[in-house]
C-alpha cells in the first residue's frame, strides 16, 4: 500500500475510514486526484475536506487527507 495519488488511481473508489464509498477517482492532475463526490456524501466529511457546497463536478482530494491506496481504492484517513 502507498499513500500517494497516481495516474493509476484514476476510476478508483475512495472510500472513508469505515469502508462508505465517498465518491471515484476521475481523474488525476499534478499528483492530485479529482473525485466525483457520491451523492449521498455527508456535509461534515465535505467540510472537512475543504470541499463546500456540491457545485463543482469535481473536487481535489489533497494527500493529507489519504490514508492509503490499493490495487482497489483510495482510503481516507480516520479523522475525516
Amino acid at each position: 500500500m502507498r499513500s500517494n495519488i497516481t495516474d493509476d488511481d484514476e476510476g478508483k473508489h475512495v472510500v472513508n475510514a469505515d469502508g462508505d464509498k465517498v465518491g471515484i477517482v476521475k481523474d488525476v492532475r499534478a499528483g492530485t486526484a479529482h473525485v466525483d463526490p457520491d451523492p449521498g456524501m455527508t456535509d461534515r466529511i465535505m467540510s472537512k475536506l475543504g470541499w463546500g457546497d456540491m457545485d463543482d463536478d469535481t473536487y481535489p482530494l489533497q494527500e493529507a487527507n489519504v490514508d492509503a491506496v490499493t490495487d482497489d481504492e483510495v482510503r481516507l484517513k480516520r479523522d475525516l
